[in-house]
């Protein structure tokens, strides 16, 4: 036999302790030399106040519910050209004869700076109040963004959004 055949019948072992010391030491200085961000410790979570080492009685704050009710649909206008009635076919708008009704809680409009200021009364009463706008059948985006901007001008910083499937 030819050296070259013996080398090819010679099985070959790998040694893989210095493999897994490396592997090891690496772990270790990677684990040594890592820092965490500051904010990665500070998520916010919703978490139960009234259980632990140190529990505090959370008063639950009622939200100040918005509904809006079509009245009067009105009339359906051109989008583009208000002063036209729609054709029937396409996107409309609705003309100025749509009433909608703003109810906060017994409180109860149909004009939605009689609305703004109420609910601009309401938030400075309680500042830590949410809001919920509670949009009902018939009701448009138009509409709800106009409550919703009203509710922003108020200094609302919780909004949340309710509306039916009907």
């Amino acid at each position: 036999m030819s050296q070259l055949e013996e080398l090819a019948e010679e099985e070959c072992e790998l040694t893989m302790t210095p493999m897994i010391d490396v592997t090891f030491l690496l772990l270790i200085f990677f684990m040594c030399t890592i820092r965490f961000k500051t904010l990665e410790g500070k998520l916010s979570a919703n978490l139960p106040k009234d259980v632990g080492p140190r529990p505090t009685v959370h008063v639950a704050v009622e939200k100040v519910d918005i509904k809006l009710t079509v009245i009067r649909e009105g009339s359906r206008m051109h989008p583009a050209r208000p002063s036209e009635p729609w054709s029937g076919k396409g996107p409309f708008r609705y003309g100025d004869d749509r009433v909608i009704q703003y109810t906060i809680g017994p409180f109860e409009t149909r004009d939605l700076d009689v609305m703004s200021d109420r609910i601009q009364w309401l938030h400075r009463a309680d500042e830590e109040r949410g809001a919920t706008i509670d949009a009902r059948k018939g009701i448009v985006y138009s509409d709800v963004v106009e409550v919703l901007d009203a509710a922003i001008d108020a200094g609302f910083g919780e909004i949340t959004f309710v509306g039916s499937y009907e």
